[in-house]
């Protein structure tokens, strides 16, 4: 019986219970994006901005014209205001914040893969 070995439990997702991501809302570390399953095929993305005091319905307006997409601003309990975007529209995104300079590679996290 001494030949048996304890096996330890490996919990694959320690790394993301810590980290800083997790950051309260208003920090303004990073854009969060999020990929959400609603029903069937459709999805929705969300995007957790970066702090500021600034109004969130004129970027809104600007991802739901470039985008061809329907959004809304909601009130989430855990992120604080973050933009709800219809589909999978987190490359488009991605690729969009970077080319306009409101964020760098680096401050994006895109969640949900």
């Amino acid at each position: 019986m001494s030949a048996i070995q304890s096996l330890h439990s490996f919990d694959p997702f320690a790394d993301a219970n810590k980290g800083d991501y997790l950051l309260p809302p208003g920090t303004g570390a990073y854009f969060h994006i999020r990929i959400r399953q609603r029903n069937g095929r459709k999805t929705l993305t969300t995007i957790q901005e970066m702090a500021g005091d600034y109004d969130k319905k004129k970027p809104m307006k600007v991802y739901k014209k470039k985008f061809a997409c329907n959004g809304t601003i909601v009130e989430h309990p855990e992120y604080g205001e973050v933009i709800q975007i219809q589909g999978e529209q987190h490359k488009n995104i991605t690729q969009f914040l970077v080319e306009t300079g409101l964020a760098k590679d680096d401050k994006l996290k895109v969640h949900g893969f």
